[in-house]
């Protein structure tokens, strides 16, 4: 009896840290987290979306009992072993520290809800988010307040702040903004315009850049923040450091590098997300610091690519190569909507998906090999299908008729029951370019980007 009780207490704890409050975010200070996750706790329990959210926390709950269990297995003899073949690495990459770049990361500040401000002046003093009821791509300060943040659904942010203002994307209005940013920051090219600025100062820290920011500002209306480091990494998190409309600056050298990155929580980091971050935490790892202290374990209980990475943090390493001109990856549309279970809706939403794909990359003048349908069902449950073909295609004919047998494969799957979804994204795997958000000071050779999704510097093209 008290076994099952405190199992569930112990779920119900980790559903909080899944699913409540994340502060990690400017203007969400002070918050009163207990309340806050009460009341997200009450908008969820009893729905599809809390027991999705519960089947996963299992499943990371398992994951890390297995790897709790390998840690137990682990001899002395090994982890010795290991620290070796750490340290070996470590001296590596110590050799290969590049310190000769200034990388600037300019943070547009709640860059959705910025622009929506903007173009309707009587939403500034209001809390309000972009996005839908299912889910929500930013918010802007007055509704950080309440809670309310990126990557939260609709439904739950409404129960936190009654009176929020859900105002729908509008992707073409964000690429024209985007573009004037550009032309702001750049009135040449953006490298070069850095580069003429910070290279007799690259040794000293630069208080500010007001009148780069008030031209922005009069510009777009909007704010911005600046990250200045050695390399991208650490550029993206002081970006986040002096919110809104700041900056900060780590010098180039590794003392200053290593000085910032000991006390980071690991959680600032990008790519490290909620369920690494909670593997990490079951072994006592809650800073960048404690992920060097324990990377001999590191490298006995993860992926080679994960330990390595863990590496690369812990040592306040990162790219300093940046592509002016790279390729864009994909391009892809998004739709979220009520239950739809009839398959010949499905079809047609699917093929109007492909039509607007389609259209894309007729403006661009791009074609794909790669078709992917993405698809989540009532339950929250996401399926991913993809098919790479040996011709290229272009045309919603074409494109079509690839995600309808993707599109078909899950329906017939879910027979004789119906499948029932409510989002639906297709994408075709392509190559443009496109300027990444980033610049430095430097020469350095090209290289491919991330996946570009429907965030900012999607639109920098």
């Amino acid at each position: 009896m008290d076994s099952t009780k405190e199992t569930s207490n112990t779920y119900k704890e980790d559903l909080l840290l899944r699913m409540g409050l994340n502060d990690n975010k400017a203007g969400m200070e002070g918050l009163d987290k207990e309340k806050i996750n009460k009341i997200i706790m009450g908008a969820t329990k009893g729905s599809r979306f809390y027991g999705n959210e519960l089947k996963k926390e299992k499943q990371v709950n398992q994951r890390i009992e297995n790897m709790m269990q390998q840690k137990a297995r682990i001899t002395s003899q090994q982890l010795r072993e290991a620290q070796l073949q750490v340290d070996r690495f470590a001296m590596e990459l110590e050799h290969c520290r590049d310190l000769s770049n200034t990388i600037v990361h300019v943070d547009m500040d709640a860059f959705y809800a910025a622009v929506e401000m903007r173009d309707n002046p009587e939403l500034k003093d209001k809390p309000i988010a972009v996005g839908s009821m299912s889910m929500l791509s930013t918010s802007n300060y007055h509704a950080r307040r309440f809670g309310v943040r990126a990557a939260m659904p609709g439904f739950i942010a409404k129960r936190l702040c009654p009176h929020l203002i859900i105002v729908p994307l509008n992707f073409d209005k964000y690429r024209v903004v985007s573009k004037q940013v550009g032309i702001c920051l750049a009135p040449t090219s953006i490298c070069s315009w850095v580069s003429c600025r910070i290279r007799s100062q690259l040794q000293m820290p630069r208080q500010d850049w007001p009148e780069e920011r008030r031209r922005y500002f009069i510009k777009t209306g909007n704010s911005a923040e600046n990250g200045i480091a050695p390399n991208t990494m650490l550029a993206k998190v002081c970006s986040d450091k002096n919110k809104p409309n700041g900056q900060y600056q780590i010098l180039p050298s590794r003392q200053a590098v290593m000085e910032f990155i000991k006390d980071l929580p690991i959680r600032k980091i990008s790519g490290i997300g909620k369920v690494t971050e909670k593997m990490l935490k079951a072994l006592g790892i809650i800073t960048c610091a404690e992920l060097y202290q324990q990377r001999a374990l590191l490298s006995l209980l993860f992926s080679e690519t994960s330990w390595h990475y863990f590496l690369h943090i812990s040592l306040g390493l990162g790219s300093t190569h940046l592509a002016r001109d790279g390729e864009r990856k994909s391009m892809s549309v998004e739709r979220t909507f009520n239950e739809i279970n009839k398959a010949e809706d499905q079809y047609s939403l699917c093929q109007e998906l492909c039509s607007e794909i389609a259209q894309d990359l007729q403006k661009e003048g791009l074609k794909g090999r790669t078709v992917t349908v993405k698809l989540k069902n009532v339950n929250f449950e996401v399926k991913t299908r993809a098919s790479t073909v040996s011709s290229v295609v272009s045309t919603e004919e074409e494109i079509f008729a690839i995600a309808k047998e993707l599109l078909r494969t899950e329906i017939d799957a879910a027979s004789p029951y119906p499948l029932r979804l409510r989002l639906m994204v297709q994408k075709t795997v392509t190559k443009t370019k496109r300027p990444g958000l980033m610049t430095k000071h430097s020469t350095s050779k090209k290289i491919k980007p991330n996946n570009p999704r429907h965030t900012l510097d999607t639109f920098f093209k």
